[in-house]
């Protein structure tokens, strides 16, 4: 007498009738860290623990208290190599920015080309005018007459010029600029009273944190602190 199917060892028979497909395990899944699989169905899928992602650095920031110390730190970071560098005063402080290596601005380039735009321009919508648009013989004299053109060719000139200075003042400045990284340093809000700072910043090409921290502490600064974005 054949034996019940249910005697069998290993309870339900989960095979199939038909004697042509044979039944076989279903292939494991590989975990991944993506994707992690749980050991059993039944039980929920953990996921790994989250490490503590350090926050980003945007340099590392000295505080002085006296405009002399502040150019003189200035100098030594540049001549220790540091490029990407930056100082915060109360007041302007022209040794600061030959300390630094500023030496040059694209400003100039930009009020002269606002000048000669409004010149052209002042020139020619006067010219269209008097010779195309709505011509006057006026005495005589040709419809071209460039000695009157003068006068508003200049007041052009230095109106653009002066558009071009002060927005390019703000563009170059990156103004408005209602956030800045430097924002987070504990004692910033003294830059516009009587504190003087110095930053290295973390995109230079030298930087290393642990060295600029060294670097910044051997020019004596009150205090020394990281910058965070």
């Amino acid at each position: 007498m054949m034996a019940d199917e249910k005697d069998k060892p290993g309870g339900e028979d989960y095979g199939t009738d038909d004697p042509d497909i044979s039944a076989s395990p279903r292939p494991p899944v590989s975990a991944s860290p993506n994707r992690p699989v749980s050991a059993s169905p039944h039980l929920p899928v953990s996921m790994p623990p989250r490490l503590p992602v350090a926050p980003s650095l945007y340099g590392v920031m000295a505080e002085f208290d006296n405009p002399n110390h502040l150019v003189a730190a200035a100098r030594r970071t540049y001549e220790a190599g540091y490029r990407r560098i930056n100082g915060y005063s109360p007041y302007p402080i022209e040794e600061l920015w030959e300390a630094i290596g500023f030496h040059h601005t694209r400003l100039p380039i930009i009020v002269l080309i606002g000048g000669i735009i409004g010149a052209l321009t002042g020139f020619l919508m006067q010219y269209y005018l008097a010779v195309f648009d709505y011509p006057l013989n006026v005495g005589g004299k040709p419809f071209n007459s460039w000695p009157a053109f003068i006068p508003i060719t200049f007041e052009m000139t230095i109106l653009c010029a002066a558009f071009a200075a002060v927005f390019g003042m703000l563009a170059l400045n990156k103004l408005p600029q209602p956030y800045h990284p430097v924002f987070n340093a504990p004692n910033f809000k003294l830059a516009t009273r009587d504190h003087f700072f110095l930053v290295i910043e973390a995109n230079d090409p030298k930087y290393n944190h642990d060295e600029a921290v060294e670097f910044l502490k051997s020019l004596e600064p009150k205090e020394v602190c990281d910058v965070e974005v």
